[in-house]
C-alpha cells in the first residue's frame, strides 16, 4: 500500500517519512565532510609537490586546513539546515 502524501503532521507516517528524508540528507552531508577530511592526507601522500605549492604565503595544505576548512564546514552546516527546513516545509504542505 502506497503512503498517503497528505498525512497529518502529527502522525507516525509523516514523522517516519520526514525522518527518512532527513537521514539521507545527513548521510550526504557527513559523506561530503568525510571525503574532504580524508582527502587532505591522501592528497598530501599522493601529490606532495602540489600540496607543497605556496599560495598567499601558505602551502596549499595549510591553506586548505587552516583557512578554508572552517568555512567549508560552515557551508555544509548551512546547506544541511536550509535543506532540512525545506524538507519539513515540503512534507507539511497539503498535497492534492
Amino acid at each position: 500500500m502506497a503512503p498517503k502524501r497528505n498525512a497529518d503532521i502529527h502522525s507516525e507516517e509523516f514523522l517516519h517519512r520526514l525522518m527518512r528524508r532527513q537521514l539521507r540528507l545527513s548521510i550526504a552531508c557527513a559523506a561530503t565532510f568525510i571525503v574532504v577530511l580524508l582527502g587532505l592526507p591522501l592528497a598530501n601522500y599522493f601529490a606532495p609537490e602540489l600540496m607543497a605549492r605556496r599560495i598567499a604565503g601558505f602551502t596549499l595544505t595549510w591553506l586548505i586546513l587552516g583557512v578554508l576548512f572552517f568555512p567549508f564546514v560552515w557551508a555544509i552546516a548551512w546547506i544541511f539546515i536550509k535543506r532540512s527546513i525545506a524538507l519539513e516545509e515540503e512534507e507539511s504542505k497539503p498535497k492534492p
